[in-house]
Order: C-alpha cells, then sequence, then structure tokens
C-alpha cells in the first residue's frame, strides 16, 4: 500500500494501533514535561481532542504519562491539539471559582498555512499543495527560523509539518513560553511584512532606510526567486500573471515596462528589465523605489496567521497527530534537511501500520529472548521497538534530539545558578 493509497475510512480500525503500538508517548511526555522543573507544568496542560464525527473535546488534562496513554487508547483522536498551561487542572475547570481559571503559559506558536498564498501561485488553490508551491514553506522556515533565533534569541524552535497544507513552529524556550499576549502580539507584527485583504493589490510597502530584518529576509527570499517565482510559478509568463506583477509598480514604469515586454518575452529577461527600472528609480527619486524588493517579497515572504502567535489559550494541532484528510502524520521537520524535505514523502498512519506487519529478520531469536522475560518488561520494550521498524522512526529520533538541546540548556542553566548562589 503506497502513502498515497490511504483511504480515511481506515481511520477509526489504524488508529487504535497507532496509540497503542506506535505514537512516541515518552518522548511527548518528555517534551511537555519540560523536566519538571515546573510543578504541575504537564498536569495543567490543557489537551483537546476531536473524535469521530467532529465530536470536539476540550479541557482533558492528565496527571502522568501513563494517565495519557490510556485516555487517547481509550478515545482514539482523530485529531489532537495542544493548548496552554493553565493555573488549575483543566479537567476541573468548571469546578473552579470563576474567572479564577486562566491561561497562565504557553509556547510561542507560528502557523503558516498554503492557503494564504492563493494570489500568488499559480500551480494549486485552496488546499492543495505541489512541490512546485512547497518551496514557499521552505522560504518561510528560513526567513522566521533566522529571525526568531537571531533577532530574539530564541533557541528551542520545534518546526513541525502539519500532514496536510502548511507548517507550524513551537518556540520552548522558557522566555517564550512566559510571553505576555502584548508581547506576543509584538513578536508577531515584528515579523508580519504582507498587509492587507484580497481587495488589496500592493500587500507590502517598503520604507527607507530598509530595516536590516527586511533585508535578512531579502537575501533569503532571493535565493529561492528566480526558480520558485520566474520558472515554477512563472509570474512573468501569461498575459493575466504579467499584469498582477506590473500592478506593483508605480504608473510610469509601468507603461515603459508594458512597451519593453513587446520585445523581450523571457521571464528572466523581464525580471532584469523590472530591476534595472528600480534601480534607476533609486538613483533618481527623493525616497524608497523600492518596488522590485517588494514583489519579491509579496511573492514568497510568510504570511502568518497572526491570531495564532497572539494568544496565550489559542489551541495548535499537536506533533504526531494524524491528518483525518491526508492519513500523514504530523511530524517534525530536521531543518539539516530542510530543502530537500517532501510533505508527500511523510509518512502515512496506513503506512507504518502496515510496516508494523511486516515479519522481519531476527524477530524468531527476539520473541524466544522474550518469553523468558517478565510480560511487563516485554510490552515496554515491544513499545521502545515498534515505531523504529517503520518509517516514523526517523522523525521520533529527530524529536528525541531536540528534546536533548532543551536538557542540555537547563543542566547549563541550573549549573549557571548553583555557581551563582555558591558566591553570595
Amino acid at each position: 500500500m503506497s502513502s498515497s493509497d490511504y483511504d480515511s475510512a481506515c481511520l477509526p480500525d489504524l488508529l487504535p494501533l497507532y496509540y497503542r503500538r506506535l505514537f512516541p508517548f515518552s518522548q511527548y511526555y518528555r517534551w511537555l514535561n519540560y523536566g519538571g522543573v515546573q510543578k504541575n507544568y504537564f498536569q495543567n496542560r490543557e489537551f483537546s481532542f476531536t473524535l469521530k464525527d467532529d465530536i470536539y473535546v476540550r479541557y482533558q488534562s492528565f496527571s502522568t504519562q501513563s494517565e495519557l496513554e490510556k485516555e487517547m487508547q481509550k478515545m482514539n483522536p482523530y485529531k489532537i491539539d495542544v493548548g496552554a498551561v493553565y493555573s488549575h487542572r483543566p479537567s476541573q475547570h468548571n469546578t473552579v471559582k470563576s474567572g479564577t481559571f486562566q491561561a497562565l503559559e504557553k509556547e510561542l506558536v507560528f502557523d503558516i498555512d498554503m492557503t494564504d498564498y492563493d494570489d500568488v501561485r499559480s500551480c494549486c488553490s485552496a488546499a492543495d499543495i505541489c512541490s512546485k508551491c512547497w518551496t514557499l514553506m521552505t522560504i518561510a522556515i528560513r526567513i522566521l527560523d533566522r529571525a526568531l533565533r537571531e533577532d530574539f534569541g530564541f533557541q528551542h524552535l520545534l518546526w513541525v509539518y502539519s500532514g496536510r497544507r502548511g507548517v507550524h513552529c513551537w518556540v520552548c524556550d522558557e522566555a517564550a513560553r512566559k510571553l505576555s499576549v502584548a508581547a506576543r502580539s509584538a513578536v508577531a507584527e515584528y515579523l508580519s511584512l504582507v498587509k492587507g485583504g484580497e481587495e488589496m493589490m500592493k500587500k507590502v510597502v517598503l520604507s527607507d532606510p530598509i530595516h536590516p530584518f527586511i533585508r535578512e529576509s531579502l537575501t533569503v527570499v532571493e535565493r529561492y526567486f528566480p526558480r520558485y517565482a520566474l520558472q515554477d510559478q512563472d509570474i512573468l509568463g501569461r498575459k493575466e500573471s504579467v499584469d498582477k506583477v506590473l500592478a506593483l509598480v508605480p504608473e510610469d514604469v509601468r507603461k515603459e515596462l508594458q512597451q519593453d515586454f513587446q520585445n523581450e518575452k523571457k521571464p528572466e529577461s523581464r525580471w532584469k528589465l523590472i530591476r534595472e527600472q528600480a534601480l534607476r528609480k533609486q538613483s533618481t527619486a527623493k525616497k524608497g523605489q523600492h518596488f522590485e524588493k517588494e514583489i519579491m517579497l509579496q511573492y514568497c515572504y510568510p504570511r502568518l496567521d497572526v491570531n495564532v502567535s497572539k494568544g496565550v489559550n489559542h489551541l495548535l494541532k499537536s506533533p504526531f497527530s494524524v491528518h483525518p484528510k491526508t492519513g500523514r502524520i504530523s511530524v517534525p521537520i530536521d531543518l539539516k534537511e530542510l530543502d530537500t524535505f517532501d510533505p508527500f514523502a511523510v509518512p502515512t498512519i496506513s503506512l507504518i501500520c502496515e510496516e508494523l506487519d511486516r515479519p522481519r529478520e531476527g524477530d524468531e531469536e527476539e520473541k524466544s529472548a522474550e518469553t523468558n522475560e517478565n510480560e511487563k518488561d516485554t510490552a515496554e520494550r515491544r513499545k521502545i521497538r515498534d515505531y523504529k521498524r517503520t518509517s516514523l522512526a526517523k522523525y521520533v529520533k529527530h524529536l528525541d534530539q531536540f528534546l536533548d538541546g532543551m536538557a542540555r540548556s537547563w543542566k547549563g542553566h541550573l549549573l549557571r545558578k548553583s555557581d551563582l548562589q555558591k558566591e553570595f
């Protein structure tokens, strides 16, 4: 069964197997427990489950990893969302005095969805994606990852493929989790450049001097623009798309370019003409004439759903949740392999469940060795081994490495703290 053979009607049969033998509970708990430093951090976290027939269960919370496992294996959610850490246990929110139940902390999150780029991609629209437009997600990750690390100093960024047409980022640093709504809004606004709804033609307006952050973002866009926009999307090919680009330049320039384009049909040469006009304008005009940069940003710059980033109590789809429509697992993305990441190669639940059933060499010896052990050990060992025999293994390993990085920085932090205390 290839991953494209996924049939959503099989989901109710596959989910119990997935949650019983494949879901990486220990890594998942290790992530959301954050080293157990803060009391009740995991216990006060909200989970929300979407069950069959779109039944939505909010304010779930769990005392331990094993309680979370049991509940997920009992309910077999079609989708898992992760919410904030609250002042009280979310499962008891009805018993708490009104007004005291509050969202206190959450990762700073970003949600980038391909549908927000429909006005600048011609290959697909709505929920569809292809390798030609996936480049937009690569650009978004490159730009935002750099800015969050270098401009804001965050270190622990978990990038996750949503399972269908977008990516999510979880900024897990302690400082990020503690940000107020105002601070989250400020970060989201700083990172937003493409403004205005469908009726707005020109969505990026640059002023002098160009902010260093925008300059940095442009170096990323310039790397991908010729291939993505000029070749794959052919934005300077068909008349209709050429008109859209020309609508973004000043009127006098537009008239000249329309003339020039009659003799020049090659997209690369047309783009060169636009750049030359912009350079000429920049040398003669009083104020910023950055229309070539504005075009590149309008076509390629990340489009954020800022509301997701602003709220502390906003829910976001969990890593390792299954996308009910595509069957794909929502997996962490290894940035070392970002340029070769292929959303269509991400395993589906049907594929990994099938991989579990394949007989493997060495299974027989293991079985006979296992019969000598007590049963609990065997179950534990089997759980550890099961996902490793499937295509899920490399994604769980990436989460492991991410968690090791976080653990190292807590250790460093705790050591620095105890050294400071010794000094006093």
